[in-house]
């Protein structure tokens, strides 16, 4: 039985990243962006980890990109979907153990007037919902949905990786 659950939530994940796979399959590094010579509609700046403490070498990676973009380009609309086990970290109930990546994220928002989600099928699927994020955490239905909207707005997407 929990072989059947197990393998259940894995194709329920593999079925909700479907929709990303189709229509935001192009992915942009910020060097690709900084060389066009005309601003894009907005970046979505999207980051998925196996990692718990992905955001804390994430978060620092997206301020930096978004210093840069926001240089070449002075009023690019930016968001920041995280949609991996990363996005845990911005709970209410870790908001003292993870107090950097909240104060980061904050900062975000205030700072550089960055939309930010956070995936709510996933958190879902941890018996969380939308009440357990603080109020300047968006919880998107679904992070690979989210993302998918920002491109069909003709955002580009960048996606952060540990190298």
């Amino acid at each position: 039985m929990l072989y059947m659950r197990s393998r259940f939530r894995w194709f329920l994940l593999v079925l909700c990243c479907l929709p990303i796979l189709a229509a935001g399959k192009e992915e942009y590094t910020l060097k690709n962006i900084l060389a066009l010579s005309e601003a894009p509609e907005g970046v979505v700046i999207e980051i998925v980890t196996k990692d718990d403490k992905g955001l804390s070498w994430a978060l620092p990676r997206s301020q930096s990109y978004i210093k840069q973009l926001r240089q070449r380009f002075k009023e690019l609309p930016i968001a920041i979907v995280t949609h991996g086990r990363e996005q845990f970290a911005l709970t209410r109930k870790n908001q003292s153990t993870e107090s950097k990546e909240h104060q980061a994220v904050r900062s975000l928002l205030a700072d550089n007037h960055v939309q930010l989600h956070v995936c709510g099928t996933y958190a879902g699927w941890r018996g969380l919902n939308a009440e357990d994020f603080p109020d300047y955490v968006d919880v998107a239905a679904e992070g690979p949905a989210q993302i998918n909207d920002y491109v069909a707005l003709g955002y580009l997407r960048l996606v952060i990786r540990r190298h």
